[in-house]
């Protein structure tokens, strides 16, 4: 399986998004206290869902179980604009109580159903190991269209440090700025 592009970025992202909520300075975990902090602000986090989904994305994490590995396997492979709809994923997986009360109001919105399809994507490449004992060549060159890719954007970013579109995580800290917030950095 070759994952894309789109969710070898945003796994990143997600990965690092449940890491900062994890442990507070002292190291000691405090994510689900986080989380549950993070839940009770869905009508503010909402606004981000279609400019920084991985923010928004781990509010449901634990919130899914997968019916169907195949049918998750074959959506990471897909590009944002490919995504089925969410109805369509319903036989492959499955929301706890807890978490069809949040994706409510969401698939009420335009791109709600877009988001609960990379929220759930996102979810099954956090609990899915990257790398078994028993890697295939698709995997192995998985691994290295990544590296490939990291390359290649900071060759990009050192050419032209304006080209391109702003990725998910710097568009996300840039609204939040625009709110009031300070910056991560």
């Amino acid at each position: 399986m070759s994952v894309s592009a789109f969710f070898r970025t945003l796994r990143t992202s997600y990965q690092a998004e449940l890491d900062d909520l994890a442990s507070d300075s002292e190291g000691r975990d405090v994510l689900r206290k986080r989380l549950a902090q993070k839940r009770s602000q869905m009508a503010f986090l909402q606004q981000m869902m279609e400019t920084a989904p991985e923010m928004v994305a781990v509010v449901f994490h634990d919130g899914f179980r997968f019916e169907s590995p195949a049918v998750m396997d074959h959506l990471l492979t897909l590009d944002s604009d490919d995504l089925p709809d969410w109805d369509s994923l319903q036989e492959a997986i499955k929301l706890e109580p807890w978490a069809q009360a949040l994706a409510a109001p969401l698939l009420a919105e335009p791109t709600g159903s877009w988001f609960m399809t990379v929220a759930v994507a996102l979810e099954y490449m956090y609990h899915k190991p990257t790398r078994s004992p028993h890697a295939s060549d698709d995997q192995s060159e998985d691994d290295a269209l990544q590296v490939q890719d990291a390359r290649r954007d900071k060759f990009d970013a050192d050419e032209d440090p304006d080209a391109g579109e702003l990725d998910h995580e710097q568009a996300g800290a840039d609204w939040l700025e625009e709110q009031g917030f300070d910056r991560k950095e």
